[in-house]
């Protein structure tokens, strides 16, 4: 018999932070899943109010447990939202995954490919996965919202007042501390977390689409594009950044497919500035990496 919607509430109560958090992290984790779009732990924490991400270790263990709980009182298999939070260095979930997946000592013994098969497995369930929304009913918890209509439409407003001041002046330009900040994460490249190995990137690197890049990093396979804003960029043009990072990356890949080469690229929005908290989720529902207050040495 199916228990009580306020008794599977309870795999999910608590009053203890991370069991707070926890409530808060899932309708977040569903975000991500409707989308099919990983994040990485320094991207989420800031979301729910965390300076540590390390902390999300225990809240993503007990949204995890929960959802164990609850697949048993369903009678059917739910995956392990959790593994959507990966680390930025190898791009994978934190340790404990392993219990959701295997038995946490036979999952570390696994070869480090196989480990990566099997999370990208379990990330194939929970894309697959469509009773997300009644999972968060269960849990009485309701989706994330957020609305950027206000914030895009004024991106659209001075990106059509830009463009016709500059037909009216005979074209724009470059200020000054954009193009600083450009050249400078050219010949830096650890400065938006790529290894210096990597070498100086390219800077107005025209892709087949006629979009030119600010910067432009070949590593290995990876084709990676890094849109600059200096710190005198306005919230609007941060949005419409955010935007080309989604842009820069499907060509890059289009590219590849063309040429016949598998297709692996990036795109990296590096900022003077910080991020303005409000544009977050936005950022992270649509997967894009990011670098902020970046020092200009």
């Amino acid at each position: 018999m199916a228990k009580s919607a306020e008794s599977v509430a309870k795999y999910l109560a608590g009053d203890k932070l991370y069991q707070v958090r926890a409530r808060a992290a899932l309708p977040l984790l569903v975000r991500q899943a409707s989308q099919s779009a990983p994040v990485f732990y320094s991207d989420l924490a800031p979301e729910l109010g965390m300076e540590n991400e390390r902390n999300l270790d225990y809240v993503l263990g007990y949204v995890g447990t929960a959802l164990e709980s609850l697949s048993k009182d369903w009678k059917e298999t739910i995956p392990p939202i959790q593994c959507l939070v990966i680390n930025k260095r190898d791009r994978m979930p934190g340790k404990g995954i392993g219990w959701f997946i295997t038995k946490k000592d036979d999952f570390r013994k696994l070869p480090r490919k196989e480990q990566r098969r099997r999370v990208n497995c379990e990330l194939e369930k929970v894309f697959a996965y469509r009773n997300w929304s009644a999972v968060l009913r269960a849990f009485g918890l309701t989706p994330a919202k957020a609305d950027y209509s206000k914030a895009i439409a004024k991106a659209r407003s001075e990106g059509a007042t830009r463009e016709s001041r500059a037909a009216a002046f005979g074209g724009g330009g470059e200020s000054p501390q954009h193009r600083k900040l450009k050249f400078f994460v050219a010949n830096n490249p650890g400065a938006v977390g790529l290894p210096t190995s990597v070498g100086p990137g390219k800077t107005e690197e025209h892709l087949q689409s006629g979009d030119v890049l600010d910067v432009f990093f070949q590593h290995g396979n990876d084709s990676i594009a890094v849109e600059v804003k200096s710190s005198l960029s306005s919230e609007a043009d941060i949005v419409r950044g955010i935007f080309q990072c989604v842009k820069y990356r499907a060509v890059l890949e289009a590219q590849q497919a063309a040429d016949s080469i598998a297709q692996s690229a990036r795109a990296i929005l590096a900022l003077e500035a910080k991020l303005p908290s409000k544009f977050l989720a936005l950022k992270n529902i649509l997967g894009v990496e990011l670098v902020d207050e970046i020092k200009v040495g």
